[in-house]
């Protein structure tokens, strides 16, 4: 948070604007003058600025909130009324962390529908009552007591959940320090499976053109023996053997 360039800007060269040059700006402003539009936003980042520091950006960097801080400072501008009688400042301040607090509740990388927010809110209600009884609040007592469906409850805290790093450390003794991703496996790609991919490969390559275009045909395209003779002009019996020959010097080799 202590980022001297933010977006660009060189914050620590930002000028500061006196209550008397936001008055008359804001006046100007109202009149349409662009240039002092332009001046008073830039003499009032400072403010944003400020507002930015309390917060610790879960959901995007830095560079990101002060942007949305700068985005309800435009807004606030926008909208403030000269006939009010208040200071900007005390008009700006509740816009901008309200655009701030928008931008990191919304601003997950995967956009959830307020549809589903909706029903990820009424779930943790439902499971808060439930806990509340003394019961497990479990999916089954959930999707009853809202009346929808178990996948839906399933679904809906999915939706809200935050993304974790495979990265993030999960347990840490003694300097020894274990990451999520040394917890997560892929039953599809396992080392057996990879290694037997590479020996089938291996065994592929060996094969004659005729042969790998026969073995393609039939376990690729689906297609009969009858189908494939007519295709490559040989007999059926031919492709046969030709098919049974193939397959057994592929278990030879990778057996």
């Amino acid at each position: 948070m202590q980022k001297v360039e933010i977006c660009g800007v060189d914050t620590s060269g930002l000028p500061k604007l006196t209550s008397k040059e936001n008055e008359e700006l804001m006046v100007k402003i109202k009149q349409g003058d662009k240039a002092a539009r332009e001046k008073f936003i830039v003499g009032n980042m400072r403010l944003v600025l400020s507002l930015v520091k309390r917060f610790r950006a879960k959901n995007g960097t830095l560079d990101d909130v002060f942007q949305a801080g700068c985005v309800g400072l435009i807004k606030a501008i926008d909208n403030f009324d000269l006939s009010v009688g208040v200071k900007f400042s005390t008009y700006a301040v509740p816009m901008i962390i309200g655009e701030i607090k928008r931008f990191l509740r919304d601003g997950n990388s995967l956009r959830v529908s307020r549809s589903i927010r909706d029903t990820a809110y009424r779930v943790l209600k439902a499971r808060e009552e439930i806990e509340q009884g003394d019961e497990e609040a479990t999916i089954g007592k959930i999707a009853e007591k809202l009346q929808v469906a178990e996948r839906e409850v399933v679904y809906a805290l999915d939706a809200i959940s935050d993304p974790v790093s495979i990265y993030e450390p999960v347990y840490n003794k003694a300097g020894d320090t274990l990451l999520l991703m040394d917890q997560l496996k892929d039953e599809k790609c396992s080392d057996e499976i990879w290694t037997e991919h590479v020996a089938l490969s291996e065994a592929l390559s060996r094969l004659g053109d005729r042969e790998k275009k026969i073995l393609f045909l039939r376990y690729f395209e689906g297609k009969t023996q009858t189908e494939i003779s007519a295709e490559v002009g040989i007999s059926q019996a031919q492709v046969s053997r030709l098919e049974k020959n193939a397959l057994g010097r592929i278990r030879k080799n990778i057996s």
